[in-house]
């Protein structure tokens, strides 16, 4: 889930199409994936309009949505007027893990695929997302929250639709957690050591252990400029920073503390896990008529009380970039079904995701629903997340451990400017690709930019120097980042020259020969070329 750069705590997110579910057909080239319209892998029919015809596609889900979204599509099929039928072949690929498929390789991932806030960024950059045209994205706004609408935009163009939020609160047992109690951490703690029941709150993940310095009165906010260098507004490094690293203390001083987060930890005999509305089936069944749900509460230091404030994002589903805008429009058309009043009310009934379509969060049993109840409160209190530089989770995860292990203010101070020091090593990455590996120490940061591949337009390219090594291999990443890996299953040109089998799990890049080489990317389609000399 969860989780990455522009930290933007601040910047948050195809065709021009008709309403889902009927109206007139669009309009060729329409799609916003560019170029004419044409049959393409759609078979084009002759009723039903100029989209009617059968398309090959595949979709990646959630696992606890598969079913459901087979269900959607089929009705789909039997109820769109346009003569659309996609025969679907549904995979279970998570948000996270869809979108580092699709960077690696665009050409080979879904059609249609869910997506959380964090890999936004990244996706548009790789060109795996396609634009959306003006009426549907005039449909997004319409029928979306404002915050949502403002997650699926950036650059004032939409990309995605959107589907569900993305943050987390606390499950609780009510047997051993009075109703008085859910709002103080303080309290939490006496009440499951009372009980020899554990809290689980994964603060040794970023992810969580944010909320403690938001709450605090933190900041971290990340941009770019025109040249992709970072620029940081972040205070963690400061008295309110020191607050949060007390607080996190005093919750990891408790014999009865787990740094794990999951509903599954109730079976284990915890009595309050902070997650989110993922967790909200597992929580139900373990717990039954126990089950409750509350924003988090606040933490108290040196006698005053901070309100956590976990970070928030959003769950949507992206249109891959298609070479047929016939087809391209066609799977808009499925994303606009998906993502309605309607499908939003199903899923909530079937995994309890949170409906982000205004009509579908007022209908009453949204509302009347606690785990749902909890999380639109939290969304009152809580820090919205943008794209978040991959090096920065570390950078916040490290100081869990310091305030874990020590209740030295000193201590504490000095972990701080250890991850300022941090901060202004990532400020001075760019945002781009970098080529690294055995020629370079495998250093994906490279301030130099001696291996930052670069070029007008959508080509990028570097001639590097190979030495003689053991092992003469490499892969094509974001600067400062290890997750978007590039590399030999992307070589289209060049192939001849690298050992494929070499690369292994990894997909490095591995030279059969020491010597000069020229590598290029072309970041629409992702191909890679490499010639020698």
């Amino acid at each position: 889930m969860k989780k990455i750069l522009a930290i933007i705590l601040a910047l948050t997110m195809i065709a021009a199409l008709c309403a889902c579910g009927g109206g007139a057909p669009a309009a060729s080239g329409s799609a916003g994936s560019g170029g004419s319209a044409s049959s393409g892998s759609g078979q084009a029919g002759s009723s039903g309009g100029e989209l009617a015809g059968t398309y090959d596609i595949t979709v990646w889900c959630p696992d606890n949505e598969v079913e459901l979204r087979k269900a959607m599509i089929e009705e789909f099929n039997k109820t769109n007027t346009d003569g659309i039928v996609f025969n679907a072949t549904v995979e279970n690929v998570g948000e996270g893990e869809a979108a580092t498929q699709l960077i690696t390789d665009v050409e080979a991932g879904a059609d249609l695929y869910n997506f959380a806030s964090d890999q936004f960024a990244r996706l548009v950059q790789a060109n795996a997302l396609a634009k959306l045209g003006s009426k549907a994205a005039e449909i997004v706004k319409e029928g979306n929250s404002p915050a949502a609408v403002d997650a699926v935009t950036i650059g004032g163009e939409m990309y995605a639709y959107p589907l569900t939020d993305n943050g987390f609160f606390m499950y609780y047992d009510k047997s051993v957690i009075p109703e008085d109690a859910v709002g103080s951490m303080d309290k939490i703690i006496e009440a499951c050591e009372a009980a020899q029941k554990y809290l689980a709150f994964d603060v040794g993940s970023g992810w969580y252990l944010s909320a403690y310095f938001f709450g605090a009165g933190c900041v971290s906010q990340w941009s770019t400029d025109a040249e992709g260098h970072w620029n940081v507004n972040d205070d963690f490094n400061s008295d309110k920073g020191l607050i949060a690293m007390k607080g996190l203390n005093k919750l990891q001083a408790s014999p009865f503390f787990l740094s794990k987060s999951g509903a599954a930890e109730f079976d284990a005999g915890a009595a309050v896990v902070m997650s989110g509305l993922w967790d909200a089936g597992a929580a139900k069944d373990i717990l039954g008529d126990n089950l409750g749900a509350a924003p988090l509460p606040s933490f108290t230091v040196d006698g005053k009380d901070y309100q956590l404030k976990p970070f928030m994002g959003y769950k949507f589903i992206g249109v891959k970039t298609q070479t047929d805008a016939v087809k391209a429009a066609a799977l808009h058309r499925l994303a606009q079904y998906l993502t309605s009043e309607e499908a939003q009310l199903q899923r909530f009934e079937a995994v309890t995701w949170a409906p982000v379509n205004v009509n579908a969060a007022a209908a009453d049993a949204v509302k009347a629903n606690p785990v749902i109840a909890a999380d639109m409160l939290q969304q009152q209190c809580c820090t919205a997340q943008g794209q978040v530089n991959d090096g920065w989770w570390n950078l916040a995860a490290a100081l869990s451990a310091t305030a874990k292990e020590s209740g030295d203010e000193a201590a504490y101070k000095a972990a701080l400017q250890t991850y300022a020091d941090g901060l202004e090593k990532l400020k001075n990455l760019r945002e781009g690709l970098i080529f690294v590996g055995a020629w370079n120490g495998w250093n994906n940061a490279d301030e130099a930019d001696t291996y930052i591949l670069t070029g007008d337009g959508d080509v990028k390219s570097l001639t590097i120097e190979v030495p003689e090594s053991d092992y003469m291999g490499g892969r094509i990443v974001n600067i400062g980042s290890w997750e978007t890996g590039m590399g030999a299953a992307q070589v289209k040109t060049g192939a001849d020259l690298i050992d494929v089998a070499a690369g292994g799990d990894d997909n490095n890049i591995v030279f059969v020969n020491p010597g000069t080489y020229t590598v290029s990317i072309d970041t629409a389609s992702g191909e890679i070329s490499i010639t020698a000399g």
